[in-house]
């Protein structure tokens, strides 16, 4: 019954929350790199940190650093939502954030020092990716949805690493927020507050879990976005474009915006993939670092092809711009 409570309770911030983003104008306005056509509420993906805030009020403050983490990370993201902020100022945020997050890991002191900037790089790409992968309506809830599900059954059923209530809490914010985002007419977007937050929420219980069983192969549980993220970097340089500027080259928006797939669809193919190859993972035994190999090619290929076959469409349609 708690968690109904707790539902009820995120839906009636999530609706408070438009109320703000009206009177203040925080809105999502179409331009030649987005993949809508109509001014849309952006933000709504606060309620992934409301949700932390909530889970402290039931259940307790059980991990302090990895909070005032994700407050920060939020914070800095939510501004950026409202006014630009500049990619120096919020690159500080994010790896004051990251160190909080080590901290609450307790990687300080019990790994090698050179551990520690090697781990910062890659944490803070990660944040970043799924930043950048927020660009259709629900593919930033329904993949996370699909994640933070998988984390959830290998918390319950193969090895306990976290408490169960963070992960339901988790669940329940990305299903209020995925009630007024995955639809064909969004009602508001992730905004960067929504997708670095849960980012940084994800990375926690997946780097949680890698360090409890000394496995990093479950690095796999973010393998379609993983692929799709690094593969279009890749393109980009290879174009000699700025990777840093907003763009429509991820396989997700071609699908969305050349081919005209909706984008709920789109969405709900890469969490469909994303569980199925979690799934998957889940009955390799002593093979899943090759399960992991055969994953990552089969992943790669398809982009290429896929890339090699329509990105064409995307040319044109930014030439007749």
């Amino acid at each position: 019954m708690i968690y109904v409570y707790i539902a009820f309770i995120l839906f009636l911030l999530e609706l408070a929350y438009f109320q703000v983003a009206r009177k203040l104008n925080i809105v999502d306005k179409p331009n030649a790199r987005s993949s809508h056509q109509r001014v849309t509420l952006r933000g709504g993906g606060v309620i992934f940190y409301l949700g932390g805030l909530v889970y402290i009020l039931f259940f307790g403050l059980n991990d302090p650093w990895f909070r005032v983490g994700l407050t920060l990370i939020a914070g800095i993201s939510m501004v950026d939502d409202v006014q630009p902020v500049s990619s120096k100022v919020r690159l500080v945020f994010h790896f004051a954030a990251m160190l909080l997050l080590f901290a609450q890991w307790e990687l300080f002191g019990s790994y090698p020092w050179w551990y520690i900037p090697i781990a910062l790089v890659f944490c803070t790409g990660i944040i970043n990716a799924y930043n950048f992968m927020d660009g259709i309506n629900g593919i930033t809830g329904g993949y996370s949805l699909a994640v933070l599900g998988l984390l959830t059954y290998v918390n319950g059923f193969v090895v306990p690493f976290i408490d169960a209530d963070f992960l339901y809490v988790s669940l329940i914010s990305v299903l209020v927020f995925n009630f007024f985002n995955f639809r064909t007419r969004a009602r508001c977007f992730a905004g960067d507050v929504g997708s670095v937050s849960m980012a940084f929420i994800v990375l926690y219980v997946l780097g949680t879990l890698i360090l409890k069983t000394g496995d990093l192969s479950w690095i796999v549980f973010l393998a379609v976005y993983g692929v799709d993220s690094v593969l279009t970097i890749v393109h980009r340089l290879m174009l000699k474009e700025n990777i840093f500027n907003p763009h429509r080259k991820h396989a997700y928006q071609l699908m969305a915006n050349e081919l005209k797939i909706p984008h709920v669809m789109v969405s709900g193919l890469y969490a469909v993939l994303q569980v199925a190859i979690g799934a998957a993972f889940l009955y390799t035994g002593d093979h899943h670092w090759l399960y992991v190999a055969v994953v990552l090619l089969v992943l790669c290929t398809a982009y290429v092809l896929f890339k090699r076959r329509y990105f064409h469409l995307h040319v044109q349609a930014m030439a007749n711009r």
